[in-house]
């Protein structure tokens, strides 16, 4: 009996070794396989105990081989999106990725994060090349890519979709979708460049209206910006074709009287420019936009927001027109500290009406608009703004012949800081 319990013992010893070497080769393998060569795509993973280096290509095309995703079948990964369960269907040879709910971020539209109920995505692999589905509510994609060593390229297509159904996605988050009538269709291309997360998007929005948000009241909208100013003052109108007016047009939204209250060239390139590590956050509102940020939804920098203001937006064009959609703006647009208001500015920076406004003066207000909190503390400090902002805003003023344009960045630079008979920080401390 004694001899049989140490045989026993002794071939149990045996497959135990055995056993962990197999399961070290499996491991050294496997290491192997997935090591990065110099320059390849390459993130760090954890098993148990030990942290390995892995290419990032090597490791999707040996999670996409058949033997290894049936394991991976029904089993949850942490990931930034949230918790990703991951299924491996055998007929179609995919696997597929489903996060519920799932967070998105991106620096391209600050650090609010985008917040989806589920979202879904199928992989198929053929050698090399990847493509696969994307799907969140009503709303559907197709992608492909070739994979490579260094990175992947991602084609993302959204086909012709009702707005409608993509306002759904946000319902949770944007009280309006339950009370506006949205019709339009949206579609969109992109690439994505991994591991850069270069993004580059070519949005098409056709036929968008909104109703029911009740922006025809903002017909009679009074401005409690003025409060304070002379009597004069408050009776003053500021004429939409004052240099003030068309001032703040070359400022903030050079194509006014062309868009429909948004702006998807400029939104494309303001996606693409905030995306550089160093970039100021570029907002790309429209000035319709930004009525409906000053009444409705406040100044927190989110997508969300965005899809708010858009909705806003596209109604006010309908029910007031851009006449009162500008004279709106200059009625409660901001001008850094507490002052808001175009007649408001005037007053507080050069001591007159906005009508006495000089070309050089309705420029240097202008300029301000792109952030007028920091403007007004240069004001302050010293009696000046951004120069090369403002000479930026003088190209853009709408109609000028050429010499008066070359005369008008002459009397710019020239001002250096304002000593008008009010100063600036004798009027910001009020």
């Amino acid at each position: 009996m004694r001899k049989l319990l140490w045989a026993t013992a002794r071939v149990l010893v045996i497959a135990a070794v055995l056993a962990m070497l197999g399961l070290s080769a499996l491991l050294f393998t496997a290491r192997a396989i997935v090591r990065p060569a110099p320059g390849d795509w390459a993130t760090t993973l954890r098993v148990g105990p030990l942290k390995m280096d892995v290419g990032v290509a090597a490791l999707v095309q040996w999670g996409s081989t058949p033997w290894i995703a049936r394991q991976l079948h029904g089993h949850t990964l942490p990931t930034r999106l949230g918790q990703v369960r991951l299924a491996w269907d055998e007929a179609s040879q995919q696997l597929s990725l489903h996060c519920q709910p799932c967070t998105l971020r991106s620096s391209s539209w600050g650090g609010e994060p985008i917040r989806l109920q589920d979202a879904r995505m199928t992989v198929r692999r053929n050698a090399t090349e990847l493509r696969g589905t994307l799907q969140s509510g009503a709303i559907s994609a197709t992608w492909h890519g070739t994979l490579l060593p260094a990175g992947i390229t991602l084609h993302i297509d959204v086909p012709s979709t009702p707005v409608a159904d993509g306002y759904a996605l946000f319902a949770s988050a944007i009280p309006e979708v339950a009370t506006a009538q949205i019709d339009g269709t949206f579609a969109l291309k992109a690439t994505l460049e991994l591991p850069s997360k270069t993004l580059t998007v070519q949005p098409r929005l056709d036929g968008m209206t909104v109703q029911g948000l009740g922006t025809e009241a903002w017909a009679q909208a009074q401005s409690q910006c003025s409060r304070g100013l002379p009597a004069v003052m408050v009776r003053a109108h500021v004429r939409n074709d004052s240099l003030l007016a068309r001032a703040v047009l070359a400022a903030e939204d050079q194509r006014f009287y062309e868009h429909t209250g948004y702006d998807l060239a400029e939104m494309t390139q303001a996606l693409h420019s905030n995306q550089a590590e160093d970039a100021t956050l570029r907002g790309a509102s429209t000035l319709s936009q930004q009525v409906a940020k000053l009444l409705v939804t406040g100044g927190e920098r989110s997508p969300v927001r965005k899809l708010r203001e858009l909705l806003y937006a596209v109604e006010m064009e309908q029910t007031l027109g851009k006449a009162r959609i500008l004279q709106l703006y200059l009625n409660h647009a901001p001008w850094g500290a507490t002052v808001c208001g175009a007649q408001a500015a005037a007053h507080t920076y050069f001591g007159k009406r906005a009508d006495q406004l000089t070309a050089a003066e309705a420029v240097w207000l202008a300029a301000m608009l792109h952030n007028p909190a920091l403007e007004a503390q240069r004001w302050k400090a010293r009696g000046s703004i951004n120069l090369e902002r403002a000479q930026w805003v003088a190209a853009g003023l709408r109609p000028l012949h050429r010499a008066e344009r070359a005369r008008l960045l002459n009397e710019l630079t020239a001002m250096g800081p304002v000593n008008s008979g009010i100063s600036g920080s004798t009027t910001l401390s009020k």
